[in-house]
């Protein structure tokens, strides 16, 4: 991952605009000698992976949402994974968090997007198209402002979406 993000600039730009740490939009002078601007790429602490890992918006979500799990509904830390491979109709794809049972098998997938991505119906469609290889029964939501969670039942393929994330021993 790199450490930074290089906009080329035409050579009679002097200023541009960049995305800060937050995410807010603020001018930049450019770099006259090398006509680029450079932006560091901030790095955020995946504690499921282990690693720093970018700060998108989305992963920020994702690890803001990760510890509300350990720390408020007491999903244990060891049973969850970020970025679980799967194949889906011959193409690789990720879920971005998937929750484990006490017998390591797929309990939950967890789906984030970034705070100015609208939880839709066609969010619950990705996860749903998710689950028909995992087979879990708990689907999650979240862009970090929003987030939902529905009781997936695999017999009648009918999902029940509950008032509130349910704590891990509700699962």
């Amino acid at each position: 991952m790199p450490d930074a993000i290089c906009f080329l600039s035409p050579s009679n730009v002097t200023a541009a605009v960049a995305i800060d740490k937050n995410f807010e939009i603020r001018k930049t002078k450019i770099n006259k000698k090398f006509q680029y601007l450079c932006v560091n790429m901030e790095k955020i602490y995946d504690r499921l992976r282990k690693k720093h890992v970018a700060l998108t918006p989305e992963e920020g979500v994702r690890q803001r949402f990760v510890d509300f799990l350990i720390e408020r509904r007491g999903y244990p830390e060891g049973l969850m994974a970020n970025e679980v491979g799967l194949t889906l109709n011959g193409t690789r794809r990720r879920c971005d968090t998937v929750v484990y049972d006490r017998n390591a098998r797929p309990l939950a997938i967890v789906e984030y997007k970034a705070p100015s991505v609208a939880i839709t119906q066609r969010v619950f469609e990705q996860i749903a198209r998710y689950n028909l290889v995992m087979g879990v029964k708990w689907l999650i939501v979240s862009n970090g402002v929003t987030s939902s969670c529905c009781r997936f039942d695999l017999d009648t393929r009918q999902a029940v979406y509950l008032p509130d994330i349910p704590p891990y021993d509700s699962l």
